[in-house]
């Protein structure tokens, strides 16, 4: 559990516009520190040598230090103003549950952070300058070291303005997107993982009235199911000879008192064994990638349907979706899926989840694109062509069969709303589908 509320906490911080420019204004103030102490303390024989020390007068320090917060105090405002204004176009032209992506991007948040820092610092070095002669104090080393976080601070801006420039554009939104997606993959569909859920389908034949005595253990709170702690429900299953079964998974929406999951035997439930179940459950406002792999793929989904609303139009932007799509979904067909049935290390069975099919991701993958796409013959294309790529992939039959059943209903919703001539290339390539399935 400890392990889940970290993840869960640093997805937080990650997601986060004041954590990292927080702890680098921290830092800056451990350097302005530093940096003064050397200068209280040091011997400046040896770096007066190098040539590169500052050697003018107080007021030369302060009116260059005053310049230097208040050009980057303006930058750090500007820069601001265009990541709000990258935000709103991500927002209308991606769609606002992409937001999140923008606001984990670590490369805004580090150039926010090194403006603040450098204006802090600066501020700090400068109300330790003493003209009087009695006390007269000129940080050399400290103002040395501002000069250099302005130089660094304009080189940092250059690359501001390129990278904002290019978070927005459709092609990295897509990119990025599909790197969740094959992260989710690789966290959540490990080459091999469980048992095959037909192998264990009548697990529960054992257990006589198993709906009848089992109690059900309710949400507290509305919100999204954002992680499962499944090595802590099989801890206190194994702990309290129990079977859990899930009524839900990540990525749903869980209304307050909502079943969460059946408690099996019912008679062995108390205060304290709730308590620990619900905090299991980590729900919050917004879905997460950890552990729901549907929630990219719909992003890519979302980002299609908006670039081919009559709006916008732009099927080219859609096609590049359905090709990250296509290829997701070709490498989850490779992947086995986790067994419902969870066993302990004595083979009893503990906990029955609640789980995703490869079916349900090709039609969360597909279905609102062929509605939105009828009228478009490059997209139906590239819908059946991905179609094709993923039958390559697998011999399963229930999943060739739900490849080909959507292929079926792409070239039925075409025929409504696209010439003849056209319905050649669709034919040729619903064809080529046939092809491979019937290998």
């Amino acid at each position: 559990m400890k392990n889940v509320k970290l993840g869960k906490l640093w997805d937080s911080l990650h997601s986060s516009y004041w954590f990292l420019p927080t702890l680098m204004a921290c830092l800056s103030v451990m350097l302005a520190v530093i940096m003064l102490t050397i200068d209280r303390n040091g011997d400046y024989e040896l770096i007066e040598k190098w040539g590169w020390i500052y050697t003018g007068g107080p007021d030369g320090a302060r009116a260059l230090l005053s310049a230097i917060a208040s050009s980057i105090i303006t930058v750090a405002t500007t820069a601001f103003s265009i990541t709000i204004v990258a935000l709103q176009l991500a927002s209308s032209n991606f769609g606002p549950r992409l937001l999140r992506n923008f606001m984990q991007d670590t490369g805004n948040q580090i150039v926010l952070g090194i403006f603040i820092s450098t204006f802090i610092y600066c501020l700090l070095v400068l109300r330790t300058i003493r003209s009087e002669d009695y006390e007269k104090f000129i940080p050399q080393v400290s103002v040395t070291v501002g000069i250099l976080l302005a130089i660094f601070s304009i080189a940092v801006l250059i690359y501001f303005i390129h990278h904002a420039s290019t978070i927005i554009q459709a092609s990295h939104v897509i990119e990025s997107t599909f790197a969740e997606l094959n992260s989710a993959i690789d966290r959540l569909f490990p080459e091999k993982i469980g048992y095959g859920a037909s192998e264990h389908e009548s697990s529960l034949s054992q257990f006589a009235n198993f709906q009848e005595d089992s109690y059900p253990i309710t949400a507290r709170k509305d919100g999204y199911l954002q992680v499962i702690d499944d090595e802590e429900l099989m801890k206190i299953a194994s702990e309290h000879d129990l079977i859990l079964k899930l009524e839900t998974r990540p990525g749903k929406f869980i209304v307050k008192g909502s079943n969460l999951l059946l408690l099996f035997p019912g008679e062995r439930i108390n205060r304290k064994l709730t308590k620990k179940i619900n905090g299991a459950f980590v729900i919050g406002k917004e879905r997460t990638e950890q552990q729901d792999i549907e929630f990219p793929i719909e992003q890519l989904v979302e980002i299609a349907l908006r670039a081919l609303s009559s709006g916008i139009n732009d099927p080219f932007t859609a096609i590049r979706c359905i090709d990250r799509l296509g290829s997701g979904l070709s490498r989850l067909a490779e992947r086995d899926f986790p067994s419902a049935y969870r066993y302990d290390k004595y083979n009893n069975l503990r906990i029955i989840a609640e789980s995703i099919t490869f079916i349900g991701l090709i039609d969360a993958a597909f279905n609102q694109i062929r509605q939105s796409s009828a009228k478009d013959v490059a997209v139906i294309i590239r819908l059946l062509e991905a179609i094709t790529y993923i039958a390559t992939r697998t011999n399963n039959p229930k999943q060739r069969e739900a490849l080909k059943i959507h292929a079926e209903k792409i070239v039925r919703s075409s025929k409504q709303a696209i010439i003849e001539e056209d319905q050649k290339d669709i034919q040729q390539r619903y064809q080529a589908v046939l092809k491979v399935l019937k290998n």
